[in-house]
């Protein structure tokens, strides 16, 4: 099984497939790794050779940020953008959209109303009321 970046990828998948696992990478830049690593992108992850994941890994932490320093860069604007008390810095605070979204309609859940059908919240004929 193959550890990269903290994370143990799926033997069973493509290797093409199996980087999107790491948080960061995404479907295309798994592909552009593997190119700039020269690995087949339909090999399974099992497959892969010692020497092979040693070079994935060395590309991703050269040139990526991934895990926990991309989770930790990303909070630190959060937390940025609330404290210069910015439009989306309320916004990430209060929980709701912040790219423009409509909230009149779609984001229910978000805003913490959500409606039920008329006989969701009944009980059942047989208990007390």
């Amino acid at each position: 099984m193959a550890r990269i970046a903290g994370v143990n990828l799926p033997s069973q998948k493509k290797v093409e497939a199996a980087l999107p696992y790491i948080y960061g990478i995404g479907l295309s830049l798994s592909r552009k790794i593997l190119l700039e690593a020269k690995i087949d992108a339909n090999k399974r992850t099992h497959e892969l050779s010692e020497e092979e994941v040693n070079q994935l890994k060395q590309i991703i932490e050269k040139n990526h940020k991934v895990e926990g320093e991309l989770r930790r860069e990303i909070l630190m604007n959060v937390k940025r953008l609330k404290e210069i008390g910015s439009y989306r810095g309320s916004r990430h605070s209060k929980g709701l959209t912040v790219r423009g979204q409509r909230t009149k309609t779609n984001s229910r859940t978000v805003r913490g109303n959500t409606r039920r059908t008329m006989g969701s919240g009944r009980k059942d004929a047989g208990q007390k009321t």
